[in-house]
Parts: structure tokens; C-alpha cells; sequence
């Protein structure tokens, strides 16, 4: 049983080249970064997210994961646009932990509903819908683009769309074999979730000081 574990878990890396390895393992260590600088509520979220974003767009490619690669194309554009709202907030209100409003739920179920359909679209034009996997990543997209958005704009309940998103995928990488990336998401939702009680915890600091 033991044996079967390790090789589900490690058989991938028979056929792993040093350059794939390292890319992982790159990608892996500046993503960890950025969710740690994201937890800190640090505008540094962002450099470090576009170097991590790059490279696991060419590490989904290779593992056929054209939902995951749209959710980091998307990351790379969120977070440019981000750092630059961060940037321009410079203290202001631009900077400041706030919760979603009505106005925002209605944006997050149309960008939802949007990158569903779309990253559906792109599984049926290259026919991997006969797959369980496909159904998941087209889900946990939609989830990972309302995350990044309300992040952008500093809005708690960013953390929880990021989180569920991380649980679900997890098993999916493993099930890919992608073994340290697996590991890597089960480390962001641990991190995720000390920086929602964080980012909670300023934002009911800046209310008591209203």
C-alpha cells in the first residue's frame, strides 16, 4: 500500500528533466512568497506572483491543464493591475481592507459565470471534456479569477474563493503528477487561511479606529 502511495505520488519524476524540475521548484518558491507577502498585506504580493505565474504557464501547458493555464495568464494581468492600484493607493483608500458589497457580488458572479463558460469553451474545442479533471479545473478557474479580482481590490473575501479554489486543485495535481505542486497548494491553503484571520483582523482594527 505504502509502495503504491510513493509511486503515485513520485513515479512522475522518472521522466522529469533537471530544467522541468527546477522551473517546478522556482515557480513553487516565489509563489510562496507571494501568498506570504499577500498574508502581510505587502504590495510585494505582486512581483514576486508575476515571476511564479510565468513559469506555470508553460508547466500547465506540458501537463494539459488549459483552465490552470488561463487562471495564471489572468494572475499575470491581475497582478500588474494590481500592483499598480496598490501602488497608486499610496495610503489611501485604494490600500485599505474593506468587504464585498452588493455591488460587488453582482461583479463576482458575472466574472464567474464568464471564465466558467469560457475555460469550458476551450476544453470542448480541444476535446478533454471526456475527462473528470476537465470538469474541475473549469470550476476552480472561476473560483480562482473571483480571488484574484477581490484581492486586486483588497476585499476580504478574497481569501476564501483563493482557499476553496486550493483545496479543490490540490488533488487534482497530485492526480497529474505534479507532486510539488500538489504539496505547494496544500502549504498555500495553510498560509491562505492565517492571512484571512490577518487581513480580518486589520480590517477590524481600521473599524475600531473610525
Amino acid at each position: 500500500m505504502m509502495q503504491e502511495i510513493a509511486d503515485f505520488l513520485f513515479g512522475q519524476f522518472e521522466g522529469y528533466t533537471p530544467l522541468t524540475l527546477s522551473l517546478e521548484l522556482t515557480a513553487i518558491f516565489f509563489g510562496l512568497l507571494s501568498v506570504i507577502f499577500s498574508a502581510r498585506n505587502s504590495i510585494l504580493v505582486y512581483p514576486t506572483g508575476i515571476v511564479s505565474t510565468v513559469i506555470f504557464v508553460y508547466i500547465f501547458y506540458v501537463a494539459d491543464l488549459y483552465g490552470d493555464i488561463i487562471i495564471n495568464g489572468y494572475y499575470f494581468y491581475m497582478s500588474v493591475y494590481g500592483w499598480a492600484l496598490w501602488a497608486r493607493g499610496n495610503g489611501g483608500n485604494h490600500l485599505k481592507i474593506t468587504s464585498v458589497t452588493p455591488k460587488d457580488n453582482l461583479t463576482i458572479l458575472l466574472i464567474f459565470i464568464i471564465s466558467v463558460i469560457f475555460v469550458a469553451l476551450v476544453y470542448y474545442r480541444a476535446d478533454y471534456f471526456g475527462v473528470w479533471w476537465a470538469y474541475v479545473d473549469t470550476f476552480t478557474t472561476g473560483l480562482f479569477f473571483v480571488g484574484m479580482w477581490l484581492l486586486a481590490k483588497r476585499k476580504l473575501e478574497n481569501w476564501i474563493y483563493l482557499i476553496i479554489g486550493d483545496i479543490i486543485v490540490t488533488g487534482v495535481y497530485f492526480y497529474k503528477g505534479l507532486t510539488f505542486t500538489g504539496f505547494f497548494y496544500i502549504i498555500l491553503t495553510i498560509i491562505a487561511i492565517f492571512g484571512y484571520f490577518e487581513w480580518k483582523r486589520i480590517l477590524h482594527s481600521e473599524k475600531q479606529l473610525q
